[in-house]
């Protein structure tokens, strides 16, 4: 198992950027692909980004495209995502997920392990 925690939430206003990190302890990292999701209060949890096990593949969804970037530091055991040019529909709770079997997945049912997320409010 993998235990997962991140850091990096606060308060930005809209057209900044702030990075998020997941720090994993446990088994080794390079045996998952790692993603990130977020839940906005009151809608469901949505896909963000994942990586696959060397960081050489990215998946993105569509709403982050081109101003969000996933990457691994599997010498760090550590994941990030870095948030550019926020908007207001960005707050939310994000939440690291480690997914031990198969390859990249945008559900989150397809992954087993998760941090205990962190807030990233955006303002105007």
């Amino acid at each position: 198992q993998v235990h997962l925690v991140e850091s990096g939430g606060g308060l930005v206003q809209a057209g900044g950027s702030l990075r998020l990190s997941c720090v994993a302890s446990g088994r080794t990292f390079t045996a998952y692909v790692m993603g990130w999701f977020r839940q906005a209060p009151g809608k469901a949890r949505e896909f963000v980004a994942a990586i696959n096990r060397s960081g050489s593949t990215t998946a993105y969804a569509d709403s982050v495209k081109g101003r969000f970037t996933i990457s691994r530091d599997n010498t760090q055991n550590t994941l990030y995502l870095q948030m550019n040019s926020l908007k207001l529909e960005d707050t939310a709770v994000y939440s690291c997920a480690a997914k031990y079997y198969g390859g990249i997945g945008s559900n989150s049912d397809q992954y087993d392990y998760w941090g205990q997320g962190t807030q990233v409010t955006v303002s105007s």
